[in-house]
């Protein structure tokens, strides 16, 4: 009779009765011996737990169904209730360990699916026809132009890193959902939003750099289609790469500012032999070639301001000119001559790219 008075209540509560399956008995026999539920009923209200979770009912009204169970078979049962709220609060424990196990599994699964997911839109390694129907379940329509902006900062970050959680929050804060994943790849943050909404990039690449301790933000131009993800991510790294090279400091770089530099490096001999031809005869300076490749890296950055370039290098405007003058003699091109500069200053972009004179060009 209790049994059928515990069931009823679970009906109540909405909860099904297998879910509440021989609790009633538990607690009669609970409260006659004044013994504790044994190993196998303590997993056997676990596994209701679980079956629980997976159907998806709520833990609040299962806890409250066996309440309510205990609730109504409490004038029929033997013994005290002390008794009783023992063993209930042994089987309420155990069904919401149960329950709580469940769910961490589905979270696991969860995590692994959208793990799985990420890397192969970043690898284009899936069928892109199936890609973009997972896309949809992380609010992604491949369909549609999309631009990827990937962090690297001083550390390593992973999908539970609070400096992604922190940058996550601020673009939802200011965004809400707007179709924009943000996750993390080899240590990087990446930040998947479309093409259309630059403001969102511009957006998370203020709150990154400061969440980064002064992470540097490259941003790839927006590409369509279902591989479009992975040609935007794949031109972002490349800027990431291209930045260390020419060592470049800018807190955000754009891909799309920055498209000659590929075209220069396309053809890798092509770069090399007139790296050697036009800069080549600098290696027979006193100190090597370093010291006056230096000086026109500098004059070509800051535009050839020639006080401007000495300033930087700590070097009399005369001293500066000196130096100048031997790269003439040298290599017979005048760095402040029009005809000459975009050669040498191609060369000097080659050579930063190829590592020379630290790499020798036929390596």
């Amino acid at each position: 009779m209790s049994g059928a008075t515990g069931v009823r209540a679970g009906g109540a509560a909405g909860i099904p009765e297998a879910y509440l399956a021989g609790y009633a008995e538990i607690l009669a026999d609970v409260c006659a011996t004044g013994r504790r539920l044994t190993r196998d009923e303590l997993e056997t209200r676990r596994t209701l737990g679980e079956r629980a979770a997976d159907a998806g009912l709520g833990l609040r009204a299962l806890v409250g169904a066996h309440l309510a169970a205990a609730r109504a078979a409490w004038p029929s049962l033997p013994g005290d209730a002390d008794s009783l709220l023992a063993g209930m609060q042994q089987a309420v424990d155990a069904v919401a360990e149960g329950y709580e196990r469940a769910q961490r599994q589905a979270v696991r699964q969860e995590e692994a699916a959208r793990r799985e997911f990420i890397d192969d839109l970043l690898h284009g390694r899936s069928d892109l026809g199936r890609l973009a129907e997972r896309a949809e379940r992380f609010g992604l329509r491949l369909a549609h132009s999309h631009a990827v902006a990937v962090v690297r900062g001083p550390g390593v970050y992973d999908e539970g890193d609070p400096v992604a959680r922190q940058v996550e929050r601020a673009l939802i804060a200011r965004f809400h959902d707007r179709g924009i994943l943000l996750t993390t790849k080899d240590g990087c943050l990446v930040c998947v939003v479309p093409g259309d909404q630059p403001e969102v990039l511009t957006h998370f690449a203020k709150h990154s750099h400061a969440a980064t301790d002064g992470g540097q933000v490259a941003v790839g131009r927006a590409q369509s289609g279902p591989g479009g993800v992975v040609q935007s991510y794949e031109e972002a790294l490349g800027v990431l790469d291209l930045a260390e090279r020419l060592e470049l400091d800018e807190p955000v770089l754009y891909a799309a500012d920055l498209l000659v530099y590929p075209v220069l490096t396309r053809d890798r001999q092509a770069m090399a032999d007139l790296v050697e031809a036009t800069l080549g005869p600098l290696t027979s300076a006193r100190g090597g070639a370093r010291p006056l490749l230096e000086t026109l890296t500098v004059y070509f950055d800051c535009g050839c301001v020639a006080a401007e370039a000495a300033r930087r290098l700590s070097l009399s405007v005369r001293a500066f000119t000196y130096r100048l003058a031997r790269i003439e003699q040298l290599t017979g091109a005048d760095p402040t001559d029009p005809a000459h500069r975009y050669m040498l200053q191609t060369a000097v972009i080659g050579a930063r790219l190829l590592g020379w004179p630290t790499t020798p060009l036929g390596s």
